[in-house]
């Protein structure tokens, strides 16, 4: 038998090496459930939330970006979540930095400049307006509350295009 370059039973080789492989998969499998970033006109977005764990790494990730827009619909309950919202948000000069994108889930994070924008939000005919400030260093949040009765059923959901900018 050929001598092992570090102090391994033989047995337990194949208990390490089968421990070591489930790890790397649990990993990738971890990694692979994470939202795509996507980047128009210089500026990166990533958007998800649907479901527990999606959401739970939304929350993490959004204090390390610039903005983070949140998207509910009210109900009886209060507000539902919602998704495949069109977002827009323009410079204080008017200019369409992220120009109708579609979000993922109920949380949108962008890596914004400083500065003053305005955040529009659609889902189906409704549409809302928030002006939003970055400042440097210190992420800003917006939510949009759709209105009860609000028709996501209308809204344009996945055929929707990403830009491969």
């Amino acid at each position: 038998m050929k001598s092992l370059p570090f102090n391994v039973r033989p047995g337990r080789t194949f208990f390490a090496l089968a421990l070591s492989a489930t790890a790397l998969m649990a990993g990738l499998a971890a990694h692979a459930a994470n939202p795509p970033i996507y980047m128009t006109h210089g500026v990166e977005y990533m958007s998800g939330g649907i479901g527990t764990d999606e959401a739970e790494l939304m929350q993490t990730v959004s204090p390390r970006w610039a903005a983070t827009f949140e998207f509910a619909v009210k109900d009886h309950k209060g507000a539902d979540f919602a998704a495949n919202v069109h977002v827009t948000v323009r410079d204080k000069g008017g200019v369409a930095l992220l120009d109708n994108v579609v979000s993922g889930g109920p949380y949108f994070v962008a890596r914004l400049e400083p500065g003053q924008y305005e955040v529009e939000a659609q889902l189906g005919s409704q549409s809302l307006k928030q002006p939003l400030q970055i400042l440097a260093g210190a992420p800003a949040k917006a939510t949009f509350v759709f209105p009860a009765g609000t028709d996501m059923a209308s809204s344009v959901t996945a055929a929707a295009p990403r830009p491969a900018q």
